[in-house]
């Protein structure tokens, strides 16, 4: 952190105290943090987070943010009489465009606005998929996250072109009403947000939205935690939980917006030491997910999936929904997809007897289960066969462009395998660059380049499931012939 950011970053905790945020339960503290959290930098988690100043229970308020200090539509056309006017003239807006245009009309008061201290701690852009351009779209080589690309960012021009006349209304700076400057606010908005009961747009809560995310189920996998954690739990003779450690173990999510405090309340899921980062589960996500609306993805994320197209009949055998019909990360198929490649491999004259063992989850037979297996990894196999690169490719080319971010120099093409050069190639041409070995790239060039990284992070854990999924198949039917060789050598 530069100077700069340090005193950007010394005045908006001095605003945070000022309107009641707290990271402790005494109302009469004099500064919004340091008693539960501190703001630091973690580099391996993507920049700013909030690390434990203490050791810190599972269960614990960690910070209060009152109702007065949560920016939402409701509470910028309360001090906006011009932008409450002028919203009322468009009721087809939804929540969320109303929000979009309400962010830009702050930040086009500049200095003026009683939020300038917190805008000032946006970032300048984002990476969710709306932000992809043309090239790091088709990065990302699956045609399913290829369409939710160029979906999210078709609804991301629609959206702007259709809050254009309200934006023109309240004679908003020329810069804040081109289609950049609206995804940045619908960016910031999707990634920032949080749910509260009032406005399905959600609310931007300051430092709460400091928290790095963790996936559900995460902080069980920790050891220290499982085993600090048992000085914690119920016992029939033993003492009873804090009734907030009771809720924490039953919360789906680390914070929301509490009614009897009036305030954005946030908890600790787990137990933390200090120095640790703490870290806050917005809910369950694949990394598509992750990547469309908040721009990240994890590196081990237990609840992403891969989607694989099925045989056409495969879709009218089953009852269950095509969003249920997925490989799970460790490679294993779905209960629903499992379920429906064993009723597809079922001769048809026999699937209307086992469609209660289907439904129930039961093996049907040893041969019923090869061919199922046996179909599941010949489709994973043929879908890697046909993308345009590796696994390996892909983390070659990571590391070319790595290398590229330290030392601003690009690996010979020549000396590139072609599937990677021709990316290259290609990259190089839709932002009109020239490649002699150097780059002098723009930082717009150099944005989409942290964006290609993405899209080859995604495809690779995409194709990294696909991998396992081929292996757990290909255990199970080794395991099953293996069984039945070892019967037949005991009949004999």
């Amino acid at each position: 952190m530069d100077e700069a950011e340090a005193l950007n970053l010394k005045s908006f905790l001095k605003w945070t105290t000022e309107l009641g945020i707290s990271d402790t339960p005494s109302t009469s503290s004099d500064s919004c943090l340091g008693h539960s959290l501190f703001v630091s930098y973690f580099p391996e988690a993507g920049g700013r987070g909030l690390e434990a100043a203490r050791d810190i229970r599972k269960g614990e308020l960690i910070l209060s943010v009152p109702k007065g200090a949560l920016m939402t539509s409701q509470s910028l056309m309360m001090n906006d009489e011009v932008l409450s006017i002028a919203v009322k003239k468009h009721p087809t807006l939804s929540s969320t465009q109303i929000l979009a245009v309400a962010l830009l009309n702050e930040v086009n008061k500049g200095k003026s606005s009683r939020w300038w201290p917190y805008l000032r701690q946006f970032p300048r852009s984002y990476d969710t998929l709306a932000d992809f351009g043309k090239f790091e779209m088709q990065a990302l080589q699956i045609d399913d996250a290829i369409w939710a690309a160029q979906k999210a960012s078709r609804k991301a021009e629609e959206e702007w072109n259709e809050a254009n006349v309200l934006m023109h209304e309240l004679k908003l700076k020329p810069q804040l009403l081109a289609l950049k400057a609206w995804l940045w606010a619908s960016g910031s908005i999707s990634s920032r947000t949080m749910h509260i009961p009032w406005d399905e747009a959600g609310c931007l809560c300051p430092v709460g939205d400091f928290f790095n995310y963790t996936a559900p189920g995460e902080e069980t996998s920790n050891s220290e935690d499982r085993v600090a954690g048992k000085a914690f739990s119920l016992q029939e003779d033993g003492p009873l939980k804090l009734e907030t450690e009771l809720a924490a173990d039953h919360r789906l999510i680390d914070a929301g917006y509490e009614e009897d405090v009036s305030s954005y309340r946030f908890y600790a899921r787990r137990i933390y030491r200090k120095g640790e980062q703490v870290l806050l589960s917005y809910g369950t996500y694949t990394n598509l997910e992750l990547l469309q609306h908040y721009g990240f993805l994890l590196t081990d994320n237990p609840n992403d999936k891969a989607f694989i197209p099925l045989e056409p009949d495969m879709y009218s055998l089953c009852s269950w929904e095509n969003e249920l019909l997925y490989i799970q990360s460790d490679g294993k198929p779905s209960f629903a997809l499992l379920s429906t490649v064993r009723f597809w491999a079922v001769p048809k004259t026999s699937r209307r007897s086992v469609v209660h063992q289907v439904y129930s989850g039961n093996l049907l037979s040893t041969e019923n289960e090869v061919v199922a297996m046996r179909w599941l990894a010949r489709k994973c196999r043929t879908i890697l066969d046909i993308l345009p690169t590796t696994t390996e490719e892909d983390c070659k080319l990571l590391a070319i462009l790595d290398e590229f971010q330290d030392i601003h120099q690009i690996v010979e093409i020549k000396e590139m395998p072609p599937t990677l050069a021709s990316e290259l190639c290609a990259f190089i041409k839709s932002k009109n660059l020239v490649s002699e070995g150097i780059c002098a790239m723009s930082s717009i060039a150099r944005r989409s380049i942290e964006r290609w990284k993405l899209a080859i992070l995604w495809r690779y854990h995409y194709k990294k499931i696909l991998c396992n999924c081929i292996v757990h198949c290909t255990e199970i039917i080794n395991d099953i012939i293996s069984q039945r060789d070892s019967i037949q050598g005991n009949l004999h």
